[in-house]
């Protein structure tokens, strides 16, 4: 018998509306109602949920790295024809691309979110589909 079950994933940032806001637009989901200006918190499908939370003094994950290691990551699907639209959406919501693919060696890429929390968009290459 379990212990417990998996509750909500938080990201600490500076501003929680902001990333909170970032994350809504890459993942389609919506704002909690009971959100406030030091804890956000979206709404996904399944019963996922993903907050931030206010941390003043925030530092951001250096990636690749270890003296600000990221201490953790999301991975976020795509299809992989949509990768390069993908891509181009991220970026303009305001994430920095900080390792691509290989060439396509790799399936997937690597950004850091406005706050410098690194995630990667992961897709199927093109032999494993």
């Amino acid at each position: 018998m379990a212990i417990a079950s998996m509750g909500t994933t938080v990201l600490d940032c500076p501003d929680p509306r902001t990333l909170a806001a970032f994350y809504a637009a890459v993942l389609g989901w919506e704002t909690a109602q009971d959100s406030d200006d030091d804890w956000v918190e979206l709404e996904g499908p399944g019963g996922y949920n993903l907050a931030f939370q206010r941390s003043e003094g925030h530092r951001p994950p250096q990636w690749p790295g270890t003296e600000h290691g990221q201490q953790a990551h999301l991975d976020l699907d795509v299809p992989g024809d949509a990768r390069e639209e993908a891509e181009r959406q991220v970026l303009e919501l305001g994430a920095t691309l900080l390792q691509g693919d290989d060439g396509g060696r790799r399936s997937f890429r690597v950004y850091a979110d406005p706050a410098g929390h690194p995630f990667c968009l992961c897709y199927p290459r093109p032999q494993d589909t």
